[in-house]
């Protein structure tokens, strides 16, 4: 689904000018985690098509998959009736940009046990927030505009090289 021009997205707040997106996507789903794959596979091939994230694929895919399975079981507590967004933009001189709200509370990714340690090496969730940080170049969580849980991920795009041989 593609999206329009929307006071909602901010786009201002993280650098990113309108005027310069190669990919802009909005996709809606309802806290089912049942529809957090085809979500996923239709933003990702979008992101493919694009050609300019190329070798960082996974890493995108598996820091959304876990931005939209995050949102649905703990933001949205698997309300069907309850509506995850996802946005997704690029701007060829700052990144790809990940945008995903939800209707929850919100947390604190500080307040979150890190998975490398103790006990938490043998828990069987808690690494969603460990690996979007470790795919992603950029991440914050904070409370989304009119309310929610609103998750902000950027993957920065490879320097151009340059062609003068030096």
């Amino acid at each position: 689904m593609e999206a329009g021009d929307s006071p909602e997205e901010h786009l201002p707040e993280y650098d990113f000018d309108p005027e310069k997106l190669s990919l802009r996507v909005r996709v809606t789903l309802a806290a089912d985690r049942r529809a957090v794959d085809p979500v996923v596979e239709q933003v990702m091939h979008a992101v493919r098509e694009m050609k300019s994230v190329n070798g960082k694929e996974e890493a995108i895919e598996l820091a959304l998959q876990e931005a939209l399975a995050n949102a649905v079981v703990h933001g949205a507590k698997e309300d069907p009736t309850k509506v995850v967004e996802c946005v997704v933009m690029c701007d060829e001189q700052r990144g790809l940009l990940i945008i995903v709200r939800d209707p929850g509370e919100g947390f604190d990714p500080q307040g979150i046990p890190t998975c490398t340690m103790g006990e938490n090496l043998y828990s069987n969730h808690g690494r969603g927030i460990f690996l979007m940080r470790a795919f992603m170049d950029e991440f914050n969580v904070h409370t989304a505009p009119g309310g929610g849980a609103e998750l902000v991920m950027v993957k920065k795009l490879p320097e151009p090289v340059s062609g003068n041989g030096s």
